[in-house]
């Protein structure tokens, strides 16, 4: 069956971001959030990030309301049962996503295929914790998903042909660029940035220069479009610790290992844009 309903089930960061593209390429799009509070903080993020890009001029009015127009919000499972693929974007907990497919499936048709945005977990286990292991697929997109071209399509070993090459197709109609990608833990993007991440923090634990020294040597000598803490800090600190303990755990390869600063600075809550601090300071920024 055609994709014409696609379901977002998180609308935080990354969900929101996701939703926002499907309304945009024409789908009509239901996202679901745990909270009315939630849903709405949520919704407001597409409707800001559709103003800005208006004063851009990347979008025109008419796009920001036909987008806002395709795109509805609800607060249970059963608001999405009309779609016919829904995208899971919720926190990278193994339970907590079994637990949202377990209550998908009560309300969504047969025919449905279910989608992981998850950036670490194994597609693979996810599918089988589903009664379509066939019809599952890894779909990771990449923050700010509105801005950034790649999508890494994860196929499980489960995976149909059909739904990998219908869920390929809908990902470039949504304008991606997208790359398949096993289903090895950081699948290709991550599995090759998180060690480069995870060397420049070891490499500043080792005297090597300063932040600022560190993130201009690879902005200015490699063409990186930010440095290392930078991105770090953006990406945020605690999502680059479990990547890594996942990888890490997989392969046992000290390059996959979070160093002693990256974990002492996750427990101190310093995570980088997202709590205000990291490797650089962004208070100030908030006031």
């Amino acid at each position: 069956m055609a994709i014409k309903t696609v379901g977002v089930v998180g609308c935080g960061l990354m969900g929101s971001g996701i939703a926002q593209v499907c309304a945009q390429a024409g789908y009509r799009t239901i996202v679901r959030e745990v909270d009315e509070p939630t849903l709405q903080k949520g919704m407001s993020r597409i409707r800001k990030f559709l103003e800005a890009g208006i004063e851009k001029g990347k979008v025109t009015p008419e796009e920001r309301d036909r987008t806002l127009a395709n795109l509805t919000g609800t607060t249970t499972f059963g608001g999405l049962r009309d779609c016919d693929l829904v995208i899971e974007a919720i926190v990278e907990n193994l339970e907590g996503k079994r637990a949202a497919y377990a209550e998908l499936e009560q309300c969504v048709g047969e025919h449905a295929i279910l989608a992981s945005n998850t950036s670490s977990l194994c597609v693979t286990e996810l599918a089988a914790s589903t009664t379509r292991p066939d019809r599952f697929v890894g779909l990771h997109f990449f923050n700010p998903v509105p801005l950034m071209k790649l999508v890494e399509v994860v196929r499980a070993l489960t995976t149909g042909d059909d739904t990998f090459h219908q869920v390929y197709a809908f990902a470039q109609s949504l304008g991606k660029d997208p790359i398949t990608a096993p289903d090895r833990p950081g699948f290709i993007v991550n599995r090759l940035l998180v060690p480069y991440l995870l060397a420049a923090v070891r490499a500043y634990e080792n005297g090597l220069g300063t932040l600022e020294d560190i993130d201009k040597g690879m902005q200015l000598g490699c063409g990186h479009p930010m440095g290392p803490f930078t991105l770090l800090d953006f990406v945020g600190l605690d999502t680059t610790y479990y990547i890594g303990n996942i990888m890490f755990e997989e392969f046992r390869e000290p390059s996959y290992a979070p160093p002693p600063l990256l974990k002492r600075m996750v427990l101190a809550g310093r995570l980088g844009r997202k709590s205000g601090r990291g490797f650089y300071d962004y208070t100030q920024e908030k006031r």
